[in-house]
């Protein structure tokens, strides 16, 4: 019989979530570790990865996912990893015409070349275990665009079909890879458009709720794909977008 009241626990579970340091990442360590799985708090800041290490009785590390170096290292070091979320991201946004080569390589070094490194680097070591989840933060942008994010959403949109490959060529070893696609939240990443007000609320009126997301709304399904709740879900991409992707538009017709 299945133990429904442990189903969200993950006890005895080692969990390495690089972005740590803040926003999505940093709310994601502390779920994990408050239903007690062993986290290892990773950025390349070290003191915001120690700061939530502290406030999450975790470990924290130092990891330039830039450097493919520094992430085998990280490998051979952290080993064993039982759960890996990534949530390190940037963006430039500018259309693809204003666009230069280094930004171009900056945007696309960051959301999918080092997704790409972190999967080879401990994706390995789950498969030769067993078990595993790999836990990957993706966009709305992978689905629905807009002027200005077409690099952005060009790796959001490819990190989701990274993964699903993964979940794929990975799921005959006991190893689960799933995507998660936020909304807009509000993260140092948002930080320039929270400070337009028409801007924030445009993109507030967007979704079904009407509302930016709180990093500490995502992480709830942190928990659900890194625990055995989520036993037979992989090679997905979850929604939490306050219903964006669903709405059609702004106008809400008479009926």
């Amino acid at each position: 019989m299945t133990g429904y009241g442990e189903l969200f626990r993950l006890d005895g579970r080692r969990a390495l979530v690089v972005g740590a340091g803040s926003g999505i990442g940093r709310e994601s360590a502390l779920a994990l570790a408050a239903h007690g799985a062993d986290v290892i708090c990773a950025d390349r800041d070290g003191a915001t990865a120690a700061e939530t290490a502290g406030r999450a009785n975790a470990a924290h590390y130092l990891l330039d996912v830039l450097d493919p170096a520094a992430v085998t290292r990280a490998a051979t070091e952290l080993e064993p990893i039982d759960i890996l979320v990534f949530t390190a991201a940037t963006n430039v946004r500018k259309r693809l015409l204003d666009y230069t080569e280094e930004e171009f390589d900056r945007v696309v070094g960051l959301n999918l070349a080092a997704a790409f490194r972190l999967l080879r680097a401990f994706g390995g070591g789950m498969a030769e275990r067993g078990r595993g989840s790999i836990i990957g933060f993706a966009s709305i942008r992978a689905f629905t665009v807009e002027p200005g994010q077409g690099v952005y959403a060009a790796t959001k949109s490819g990190l989701v079909q990274l993964l699903r490959t993964a979940a794929a060529e990975l799921g005959p070893s006991g190893v689960r890879v799933n995507a998660i696609a936020p909304g807009v939240v509000e993260t140092p990443l948002t930080a320039p458009i929270k400070a337009d007000p028409s801007w924030y609320d445009a993109y507030a009126a967007k979704s079904a709720l009407g509302r930016w997301a709180q990093p500490s709304e995502l992480a709830g399904a942190v928990v659900y794909l890194a625990s055995d709740a989520a036993s037979f879900v992989t090679g997905s991409c979850l929604m939490v977008d306050g219903g964006w992707t669903a709405v059609d538009g702004r106008f809400d017709p008479p009926t």
